[in-house]
């Protein structure tokens, strides 16, 4: 795979900074938030920032899973129509936590998608009628506008989509200095903190469980990213969800690659603060056979039928786990989120490695192109690829937000401040109907079962 001589590849998500977890849990707050990834830490802000007292938990460290292994785009254009609201305000948040001084690494540097088949490019023109429909300035490019705006790339792509607003922004230091600026505003942090159960007390929240006491609260955020079906399903509540791997790696070349983010139909690459680039496979993520692949076929489906040459379904050490892993558990046993503190996949080196070879091919005035990293993150994919943002109908003062099946990072802010008004009973940044989990969200009866004795048991 490699040529002889070459660098081994460092296996892991390079720099993740640190954050430290408080010394203790507080007696009582007014929301817990489950998950120290992008969305529940930008929601923690929101709220903190609103006065509200509010303790992140998180099982592992933050932002260990999908939120510090995407690629570290922030874009509008690409987006599903219904999502356009949320990414322009999370756009709008991106900039505004940079002036703050609040370092995400995020940079105003534009994006572009090139095209060499008219099926690429007819993909350009619905996105550019939505962009423009919510005044998002995407620009259509021919051949000539191409080269002159992107000079380094070959010659053999035949259109491209740029919007001159969209940018970068770091994964891996991301979202810890979100969650420290959470933090400066008195939200409390706990790493390592597992919450095992949601504690209902006349038909409401009250409280949750976790492996290292209890908290009273009167509301809860579920932001598990690819944990939350499992954790929603011991509630008794059906979260159709699936986990999708996508492998991403680091590179170093010779020569500079744009500054910009650029997307080809094969190929992902965008710059890092470092001094290298982050580069993937587009449409290449493998969704792994487990039991919710049954579970969920009928909600899956229709997407399925549409998206499957851009997934290699298979059975692997994924699809074991899944198989093995615990669906049911009690607040006084530990729980699988104990027993995995981080998701942590092996990435498709031969997948990279194809990356790398594209990016080579798309930039042949780079010279050498080295892999330097490999990582792979799972993501949390829902049946509609459109994000589950909003209350738990029949849970009166649970939230979630999760499904942002890939989208997670660059509309994370957006997400973080709706779900903070939601929760708050604030009036929302954008329409939130679209995101509503009432579209496919349902609590089963043995969940309803369950709830009654709870409640009976308080």
């Amino acid at each position: 795979m490699r040529e002889k001589g070459a660098q081994p590849i460092a296996r892991g998500v390079p720099a993740l900074v640190s954050v430290s977890s408080d010394a203790a849990l507080p007696e009582k707050v007014d929301v817990v938030v489950i998950g120290g990834g992008i969305a529940g830490v930008a929601t923690a802000f929101f709220l903190a920032r609103a006065g509200v007292s509010v303790l992140v938990c998180e099982k592992g460290r933050i932002a260990g899973e999908q939120s510090s292994r995407n690629w570290g785009w922030v874009r509008q254009m690409g987006r599903d129509a219904a999502e356009l609201p949320l990414t322009i305000e999370s756009l709008r948040i991106w900039r505004g936590l940079h002036e703050m001084g609040v370092e995400t690494g995020f940079r105003e540097t534009g994006i572009t998608y090139v095209a060499r088949t008219a099926r690429e490019s007819a993909d350009f023109e619905g996105w550019k009628r939505d962009g423009t429909a919510h005044g998002v300035p995407i620009r259509l490019l021919s051949a000539r506008e191409v080269r002159r705006h992107l000079p380094q790339i070959t010659d053999t792509f035949r259109t491209a989509l740029h919007t001159g607003n969209d940018g970068r922004a770091e994964p891996a230091m991301a979202v810890p200095a979100l969650a420290e600026a959470a933090r400066g505003h008195g939200a409390r942090i706990m790493t390592d903190c597992a919450v095992r159960d949601v504690e209902t007390s006349g038909g409401r929240v009250s409280g949750v469980v976790t492996e290292h006491g209890r908290v009273a609260c009167a509301q809860v955020l579920v932001a598990g990213g690819a944990w939350t079906r499992r954790f929603l399903g011991n509630l008794g509540v059906r979260f159709p969800q699936l986990r999708v791997i996508g492998s991403v790696a680091r590179i170093e070349t010779e020569h500079a690659l744009p500054e910009m983010p650029v997307g080809g139909g094969d190929f992902a690459v965008r710059q890092r603060l470092d001094g290298g680039y982050t580069i993937a496979r587009r449409n290449a993520n493998i969704a792994p056979i487990t039991p919710d692949s049954f579970a969920f076929l009928a909600d899956f489906l229709p997407t399925y039928l549409k998206t499957w040459r851009e997934l290699s379904v298979r059975v692997n050490r994924h699809s074991l786990d899944e198989l093995r892993g615990r669906r049911r558990w009690h607040a006084d046993e530990p729980s699988p989120f104990e027993a995995c503190r981080v998701l942590d996949p092996d990435p498709d080196l031969s997948c990279v490695e194809e990356a790398r070879k594209r990016v080579e091919r798309a930039f042949p005035g780079a010279g050498m192109v080295r892999l330097t990293h490999a990582w792979a993150g799972v993501i949390d994919a829902s049946p509609d690829a459109v994000p589950a943002i909003g209350p738990v109908p029949g849970r009166e003062g649970l939230f979630v937000a999760s499904g942002f099946s890939g989208h997670g990072f660059g509309i994370g802010p957006g997400a973080g401040r709706l779900a903070a008004d939601l929760v708050t009973g604030g009036t929302p940044c954008v329409d939130p109907a679209p995101f509503s989990p009432s579209r496919f969200i349902r609590a089963s009866a043995t969940g309803a079962k369950r709830a009654r004795q709870d409640n009976e048991a308080d």
